[in-house]
């Protein structure tokens, strides 16, 4: 969960991590712990909705293969309320983004 925290975290630009954390989620995250441990893109949608947005806007730039299976996967995680599934689904997409 972790490193797809951290690969999440820098798809989103955070050059420093604990400081954007400490700023964006005061009084949430401890940043005195490992932060990518308290990321919780996996389990809050106001931490993941910011990252399928940055997805959605990307999928124009993917090859139609790409957007026709991890993009679907996304929309779907999003409308069946599945954030586990819209997780997994955007760490593939940033994947791909990354080879």
């Amino acid at each position: 969960m972790e490193k797809n925290n951290k690969l999440i975290a820098e798809f989103m630009g955070l050059d420093s991590f604990k400081d954007s954390l400490a700023s964006l989620h005061q009084g949430k995250i401890n940043v005195d712990v490992d932060v990518y441990e308290q990321a919780q893109y996996h389990t809050s949608w106001d931490w993941l909705m910011p990252v399928i947005e940055k997805c959605l806007v990307r999928e124009a730039e993917q090859s139609e293969e790409i957007s026709n299976t991890t993009i679907k996967n996304i929309y779907e995680g999003i409308c069946n309320q599945d954030i586990s599934f819209a997780y997994k689904a955007v760490v593939e997409f940033i994947k791909n983004q990354n080879d």
